[in-house]
């Protein structure tokens, strides 16, 4: 019997959110920035808590920013992760504009002094199309001292995704042409990152449904999968939700590791 899955909750993307405790630039575009969230000095700073670099979803489209990522930061910055929330470019038709930000953001950003000039390991995380990117990142340009990626309710299968027309054909809007010309961004069929993977998806998700990340994870079978029961798209981002505390604990895990 065919399963329905019922439309996902996207009320977290319209809760008022928290300022963050600052801000930074890594190039020169009007994009080029990351929210700051950070815990108090003696909890993260040069203590060795690594840095979640953290990349927003939105289907790759303009219309979505790292805004709707706030209640999360905060949240991880609450339990002692400090948190770099990067925004890039989104043009669709032009893919190379979103992943030469992603890359420069992870070369230039943990270097930065107000994140212990370069001296903490950091973790990719990234949630739906952030999630494509930081599995991406992790295979072709890792940040320095990475400890894992935890990627939330990813698009790990651009061909899949496409297939089945996620988002309104995002995917094809994202890349500007089919995702048989573009396997160089397809995290389905990239070499598995040195550094481990984790995914973590809601077992009810509607919008990215769980079986992309079956696919990865029997792709690449070091990959870590955790099925969350009775969760949906953005309960992985919500740190009001039961899901949040699959998202915590996995964290924990890989801040747990020591870098290569």
């Amino acid at each position: 019997m065919e399963v329905v899955l019922m439309a996902d909750d996207e009320s977290i993307l319209a809760k008022p959110t928290p300022e963050p405790d600052g801000e930074l630039r890594y190039g020169p575009e009007d994009e080029h920035v990351a929210d700051l969230w950070l815990p108090a000095k003696a909890a993260a700073v040069g203590t060795g808590t690594p840095l979640v670099l953290l990349v927003h979803g939105g289907f790759w489209r303009p219309a979505y920013d790292r805004v709707h990522t706030r209640h999360m930061a905060a949240a991880l910055r609450d339990a002692g992760w400090p948190v770099a929330a990067l925004e890039y470019r989104r043009v669709p038709g032009t893919p190379e504009a979103t992943t030469d930000d992603v890359r420069l953001a992870l070369r230039e950003v943990p270097s930065q002094p107000a994140l212990g000039a370069g001296h903490l390991p950091t973790v990719l995380m990234g949630h739906s199309a952030g999630g494509q990117l930081v599995l991406w990142a992790a295979s072709v340009c890792p940040p320095g001292r990475l400890l894992g990626t935890v990627a939330l309710s990813p698009v790990t299968d651009l061909a899949a995704a496409d297939a089945a027309g996620l988002g309104g054909g995002a995917v094809r809007a994202f890349l500007g042409t089919s995702p048989a010309a573009r396997p160089d961004l397809d995290p389905l069929r990239l070499d598995t990152p040195d550094t481990p993977v984790t995914l973590v998806h809601g077992a009810e998700d509607a919008t990215v449904p769980l079986a992309l990340s079956h696919t990865y994870a029997a792709a690449h079978p070091s990959t870590r999968l955790v099925a969350v029961p009775k969760a949906g798209h953005y309960d992985v981002i919500d740190p009001s939700s039961e899901a949040w505390q699959h998202v915590t604990a996995e964290l924990t895990s890989v801040s747990k590791r020591r870098p290569l």
